[in-house]
């Protein structure tokens, strides 16, 4: 049973950094696709970003390319997304999913497992 656990949420400044950590359990996630995505308060779900497992492939919403990075720990079975230069309204729940395969899937409907969240609020 795939477990997805979020963690490095927070209160940050305008401007600042954060580093989200998603540590994955429960099976080999070779062959996987992770992603990280997000959601404000009245809003729908969207993505952030993804890689795969094997980290041959990232791929990056417009709204955070430049800003945020996507990694992998491999030996440690986690997901990081390292989140800087934040603006107000990157104010969001963060969610790391996992999808098997290897895909530039950027809708949730596409990744079957998902973490509780994990909050970021952004102060101006």
């Amino acid at each position: 049973q795939v477990r997805l656990v979020e963690s490095g949420g927070g209160l940050v400044q305008a401007g600042g950094s954060l580093r989200l950590s998603c540590s994955a359990s429960g099976r080999t996630f070779s062959g996987y696709t992770m992603g990280w995505f997000r959601q404000a308060s009245g809003k729908e779900r969207e993505f952030v970003a993804l890689i795969t497992w094997s980290g041959s492939l990232t791929y990056y919403a417009d709204s955070v390319k430049g800003r945020f990075a996507i990694s992998r720990d491999i030996a440690k079975n986690t997901v990081y997304l390292q989140m800087n230069r934040l603006k107000p309204e990157d104010t969001a729940v963060y969610y790391c999913a996992a999808r098997s395969g290897v895909a530039v899937a950027t809708e949730d409907y596409n990744y079957a497992n998902w973490g509780q969240g994990t909050p970021v609020t952004v102060s101006s």
